[in-house]
């Protein structure tokens, strides 16, 4: 071949060549090579969907920001974004069941043992799961989470939850402030009961706080319940409905019988009149905020700014209050719930999750969604944490710090804040601005908690869910009273309580209690 053929045949090559180029540069991008500007290639995701999810608690101010950040990932990697409501914790008992039973849209839900999950996958509420279908949509999730966390959510042989990956290790726990606890002589606090001294520290020399500034929907009966666990392993709610707020059936965590107790009948009712009379007495004295129904901040959101003289919540929501007293000079005295033993209840493996209803239109999507949010790493900070740089920044040394200019105080998305608990928190750095005292908390916990034989036993309400309802309706009326020691007579009152419980079925709910704890007790002795 002589040079000028030659030549046009590389003429030609260089031509076809460059053709070629183009046409994989072009396919490329309309497959997904421009991360920006791709659809998805997979033919599943051809049809964008609005996913739309219900979380507990309330929105942080971030939440527009952070969501509109979680939704542009979410549309680029598997074409779908979330709307997002919430369901106020004082909302919880009657709201929770009715979003799932009115049939409107909702794709998944946050889900755990003390939040309905039983009763709503009996109702027929949930998607049914199964490890095939997990695996398929939540590769990363399946990889994560405990095996027999999943074994744990089923529910008649199906589990209808998507547990975290990262069962927490935590503590119900009441802060107090230390300058307080120097005024009030007091070195340290053994028993609840004995608190008296700090109640009346403050009544007497700070007239802006109470000392106990209780809301309706969380801090209500915890005093109360902190009384009870002095006595025995208590749960913090009755094992039928698991509602703080109501009566009911109890168990001593910490018994291998298994034996449940009416909380009317002894030894519970006795426990009860104890509690019952230094709440009294406290409310009496002006210690307890007069009408706790009429208010909904949180005694750990009202504790840093000198209005609520104790926080209660646990070893993991309250992070954030430590971070703000800290930088308002208020050093925190933390006092963890524990049982008559000295130990604590590890959480049930069925803590946090969450569950697809069974409504959705989008299922297989809203799996693909969680298996994001729960454990890929970029998606579980900013459902977390917030916006890098804004709500939060790593540290030179690896830790998650506040940026420059922010506090905890300020800060528009507080970790822990947003309800999404069911991320996988073993993702995490640790937080560089944690006190001495939280961790010195988180020090002192983990050798505390424990496996109680009642950890994963969930009761199925479907054959007493009547007269559970009725037990509610009573307690609303006349237990909530006690709890907050606004009764002219304790005896009296738990008196009248009895007869309507009685009435509203306690006995036949405790039988059933019995049946199944006594099942459940059998399963595990076999394994």
């Amino acid at each position: 071949m002589n040079r000028i053929g030659l030549a046009m045949n590389q003429t030609r090559l260089r031509g076809v060549l460059m053709l070629v180029f183009i046409l994989i540069i072009v396919g490329t991008t309309a497959c997904g090579g421009n991360e920006k500007d791709a659809t998805p290639i997979d033919p599943n995701h051809e049809k964008e969907v609005k996913l739309v999810g219900y979380l507990i608690g309330e929105a942080p101010k971030g939440m527009p920001q952070v969501l509109q950040a979680i939704n542009e990932k979410l549309k680029r990697d598997i074409n779908a974004t979330i709307e997002l409501n919430y369901i106020g914790w004082g909302d919880a008992a009657s709201k929770y069941p009715l979003v799932l039973a009115s049939g409107q849209d909702v794709d998944f839900i946050f889900a755990a043992e003390w939040i309905y999950y039983v009763s709503e996958a009996t109702r027929g509420s949930l998607y049914p799961l199964s490890r095939e279908l997990l695996e398929k949509y939540m590769p990363r999730h399946m990889k994560n989470m405990p095996p027999e966390a999943l074994e744990a959510a089923k529910v008649n042989g199906t589990p209808y939850m998507i547990p975290t990956s990262s069962p927490d290790t935590m503590v119900n726990v009441a802060l107090f402030r230390k300058d307080v606890m120097e005024k009030a002589g007091m070195t340290g606090i053994t028993k609840f009961s004995e608190i008296e001294p700090y109640l009346a520290e403050i009544k007497k020399s700070y007239p802006g706080m109470t000392p106990l500034n209780l809301d309706s929907r969380y801090d209500l009966p915890v005093p109360f319940s902190y009384l009870l666990s002095e006595k025995f392993a208590w749960s913090s709610a009755p094992i039928d409905s698991g509602d703080p707020l109501a009566e009911g059936v109890a168990v001593d965590m910490e018994d291998p019988t298994g034996t449940m107790h009416s909380m009317i009948e002894e030894p519970m009712l006795g426990y009860q009149k104890e509690a019952a009379r230094i709440m009294k007495d406290w409310y009496d004295k002006g210690y307890i905020n007069r009408n706790p129904y009429a208010n909904s901040i949180r005694s750990k959101d009202n504790f840093c700014n000198g209005k609520s003289g104790i926080a209660f919540g646990n070893s993991i929501d309250t992070q954030n209050v430590f971070m703000t007293c800290k930088e308002q000079g208020i050093d925190i005295y933390p006092f963890p719930l524990l049982y008559p033993s000295g130990k604590a209840s590890k959480v049930s493996l069925l803590n946090n999750g969450a569950a697809i209803a069974s409504s959705s239109k989008n299922p297989e999507r809203a799996m693909e969604a969680l298996d994001l949010l729960m454990d890929d790493p970029s998606y579980a900070y900013l459902a977390y944490y917030g916006i890098e740089g804004i709500n939060y920044v790593f540290t030179p040394d690896g830790r998650i710090g506040l940026p420059e200019g922010v506090t905890s105080e300020t800060n528009t998305y507080p970790p822990d804040a947003a309800g999404f608990w069911f991320v996988n928190k073993n993702l995490f750095k640790p937080m560089a601005n944690w006190t001495d005292s939280y961790t010195a908390l988180q020090e002192q916990i983990r050798p505390l908690v424990e496996a109680v034989p009642y950890r994963n036993f969930f009761f199925n309400s479907a054959e007493v869910k009547s007269e559970i309802a009725n037990m509610k309706n009573v307690s609303t009326q006349y237990a909530q009273s006690i709890y907050i020691g606004a009764v002219d007579n304790v005896d009296a009152a738990l008196d009248t309580l009895s007869v309507h419980l009685k009435k509203a079925g306690i006995d036949k709910v405790k039988t059933e209690v019995q049946k199944q704890g006594d099942e459940y007790l059998a399963r595990q002795s076999k394994r």
